[in-house]
């Protein structure tokens, strides 16, 4: 079989807009200065009320001018690798009857993680109307059993020209009469989609949430990743370090969070709950509200139902719908054990349920007006740049480095509040946002603080009950919570 050698691709290097060390803006105002991204520059921008105090402008800059590239994949299907790995790919890739380059990258360091070297094999370099041949030599590294896919350049987090494509909604306190909901949808363990949350919340605008758990049975994977606090009542348990919004009313900050919750039997021997609406781990006991909205597992543990006065009402093996106006407690391995020996029907069980703030060590209130959204990635800090990668779960070449489509929030320092999508995945029409850039983003649009919210094809901005960018599934993704900016 006859076969075309293909010309390597040059290193690139890796380049980051420097990023001013403290934001200056005070105000709710759309930035005057130049696009902080790419050739910097002077973004279209359109303007409209939503709202009193609720402004939404729509966002364009930079040109696209980069075209594709064949990434080869590792042995652990990854982009990317250790170099001894990059270059023992590569010989493979040399083997066949390519030409590859081994190309170094590197993950961007964090608040709480370093900078990482990682390479990436590639072969081949084409314009943006050539993909054509980008996807012709896919198929024949395939003949030799290497795999590889199609890349375009845009993606990659380094030096880029766009194209951008963003939505932006900015609340002024001074003038804004309504307040902030977190909505889990009618359940917690359905997904549903940004605009389904907006109409049962009769929101003016909003947009999707944080992460929620994919590693779970279908049925539960509207359980968000992180803390979820819903009109006072918590829904979801935090990761201990991990960033929320905490929302009061019309008052909004971003902080580190973390929950206890105990139970309280009748003899006092109390014990801690690990987790809230979500499938128990072994040797675990799990709360279930009734916002749960499906049965608990039959996993062999043991179960009881209490009701809105602490009494339990039914001693249960586990597996069963939570009643309207009760909690059940589900035990599995030492703990349904546990819940055998002091958990009685009759008895009485308490809760103890504190959500702490760990920049005050104080605890959050639980009123009605409290809501709280984590799951996700903090951007800045009291104006600086500040990526907690390595607590959110997210120190990757993937969420640091890759660009994808962002949704972000941040809060200014009058008070008010930011909501932003760029939209990405859409080569040669916006290309993202890497989780730097998100930073430099939202430092740019005013924002003190700052967070990352769920991405990809979850980005989604709602307003007046529909989708007003490009998610980048081509539609609507279902979701595990949104915010909502409501009358």
């Amino acid at each position: 079989m006859s076969r075309r050698i293909i010309v390597g691709l040059s290193a690139i290097a890796l380049t980051i807009t420097a990023i001013p060390a403290q934001a200056d803006r005070t105000g709710v105002t759309f930035p005057t200065s130049a696009f902080p991204l790419g050739q910097s520059g002077t973004p279209i921008k359109n303007q409209r009320s939503v709202a009193p105090g609720v402004d939404l402008f729509s966002v364009m800059s930079g040109t696209s001018t980069q075209g594709w590239t064949v990434t080869v994949l590792m042995p652990n299907g990854h982009d990317d690798g250790k170099l001894t790995t990059a270059q023992a790919k590569a010989e493979e890739v040399t083997a066949a009857g390519f030409t590859p380059s081994v190309q170094k990258i590197v993950q961007p360091a964090a608040a709480d993680a370093p900078a990482v070297e990682r390479y990436l094999v590639r072969v081949g370099l084409w314009t943006f109307k050539e993909r054509a041949k980008a996807d012709k030599v896919v198929k024949e590294l395939k003949e030799f059993d290497i795999r590889a896919k199609t890349d375009y350049l845009g993606d990659d987090g380094l030096e880029t020209t766009g194209p951008w494509d963003m939505r932006v909604l900015m609340v002024d306190p001074r003038a804004f009469r309504g307040s902030f909901k977190t909505s889990v949808g009618t359940s917690v363990a359905k997904r549903e989609t940004t605009t389904s949350m907006s109409k049962l919340t009769k929101a003016i605008a909003g947009v999707n949430g944080g992460f929620f758990n994919i590693h779970t049975p279908k049925a539960l994977q509207g359980d968000p990743m992180g803390i979820s606090v819903v009109g006072g009542r918590l829904l979801s348990e935090a990761v201990p370090g991990r960033s929320g919004l905490v929302i009061s009313g019309r008052k909004v900050r971003i902080t580190e969070l973390k929950t206890v919750i105990t139970a309280i039997p009748a003899d006092g021997a109390k014990t801690e709950i690990k987790g809230i609406n979500r499938a128990a781990g072994a040797d675990e006991l799990v709360l279930y509200t009734e916002e749960f909205g499906t049965k608990t597992a039959a996993d062999g543990g043991a179960e009881i139902v209490v009701d809105a006065q602490g009494r339990i009402v039914k001693a249960r093996a586990a597996g069963g719908v939570v009643p309207r106006g009760t909690y059940v407690l589900h035990g599995t391995g030492i703990m349904a054990t546990w819940l055998l020996e002091h958990a009685q029907e009759t008895s009485v069980m308490k809760l103890d349920t504190k959500v702490i703030d760990l920049r005050t060590e104080r605890a959050v209130p639980l009123t009605p007006e409290t809501h709280i959204m984590g799951g996700g990635v903090g951007l800045l800090r009291n104006g600086r740049v500040r990526i907690s990668a390595k607590a959110d779960g997210h120190a990757s070449v993937v969420m640091m480095l890759r660009r994808h489509p962002r949704t972000m929030v941040g809060v200014t320092k009058s008070g008010g509040l930011i909501l932003a999508t760029v939209d990405g995945r859409n080569p040669g029409v916006t290309v993202g946002a890497s989780m730097v850039e998100a930073a430099q983003l939202m430092r740019w649009l005013g924002a003190k603080q700052a967070i990352n919210f769920d991405g990809g094809g979850s980005t989604a901005m709602v307003v007046g009950h529909k989708v007003i960018n490009r998610p980048s599934d081509g539609s609507e993704r279902t979701v595990g919570d949104g915010l909502f900016i409501t009358p």
